[in-house]
């Protein structure tokens, strides 16, 4: 009995902080749904300073409040633009819509921004590119990757390629698309290069050299933390699902 009645106490003190801090109020839901874990995640994450220089905090921050309110980049996007139409705003709108697969509506955002911009915003391009790849518009998009400056090798250069890479094996030139792939799945930090590569060579039939890359993405996720793993859970999913097919084939 004294535990319940803590529980709600504490549920109660809770609530009350939302609404006087004006803070969402989808956490009200939360707590009280989730009574005691909701009052947790609510202290951890919202009332403690956000300032804290931890990694794990950060992030366990943003996965929970991606679960609880995942609208909350979108919204805070389209206030900016309501305060300041400005090209940098529908960007950040564009960025916060592709987050959330909504390709059409991140095209539209970033079209909206390299139209208010001064121009030659081949990052934005780029951006718009890789959007309309998800949209099946992957002639668009390989005309706009080409038509971007070359740049020096090194991390940018790598994603660029690797989104390439992906629209020219959609293009049905697996040969180009296949040279890239090889050309930069050693060298892009994370699994993701590694899972689309895979994903490709089972489209080729090419399932031993398919297999040997998700044993690599196998072993590199078996020295990461759940921290790291969950960020990607569904990748690393799909991944031990299609090396589980390949072994017993």
């Amino acid at each position: 009995m004294i535990f319940i009645a803590a529980s709600l106490c504490l549920q109660i003190v809770c609530a009350v902080h939302v609404i006087r801090s004006g803070r969402n109020q989808i956490w009200l839901l939360f707590i009280m749904l989730f009574s005691l874990l909701g009052c947790f995640a609510y202290v951890m994450l919202e009332v403690l300073p956000q300032h804290w220089n931890n990694r794990h905090v950060r992030t366990a921050r943003a996965q929970v409040v991606g679960k609880v309110d995942p609208e909350r980049a979108v919204r805070d996007a389209e206030r900016a633009i309501d305060l300041a139409d400005t090209a940098a705003n529908h960007i950040a709108l564009g960025d916060a819509q592709a987050a959330r697969h909504r390709y059409a509506e991140a095209e539209a955002a970033y079209r909206k921004g390299l139209a208010l911009g001064p121009g030659n915003d081949w990052g934005t391009q780029v951006k718009l590119a890789g959007v309309l790849f998800e949209l099946g518009e992957s002639a668009q998009a390989l005309a706009l990757l080409e038509a971007a400056p070359e740049l020096s090798r090194g991390s940018e250069w790598d994603r660029r390629t690797l989104l390439k890479a992906r629209i020219l094996a959609d293009l049905g030139r697996s040969a180009d698309a296949r040279l890239l792939f090889e050309d930069v799945v050693e060298r892009i930090a994370g699994e993701e290069a590694r899972c689309h590569y895979a994903a490709f060579l089972l489209q080729q039939g090419d399932s031993r050299r398919a297999r040997s890359i998700l044993e690599e993405v196998e072993r590199r996720a078996s020295r990461m933390d759940r921290t790291q793993r969950a960020a990607q859970a569904d990748m690393y999913r799909w991944a031990g699902e299609q090396l589980a097919e390949l072994r017993r084939a």
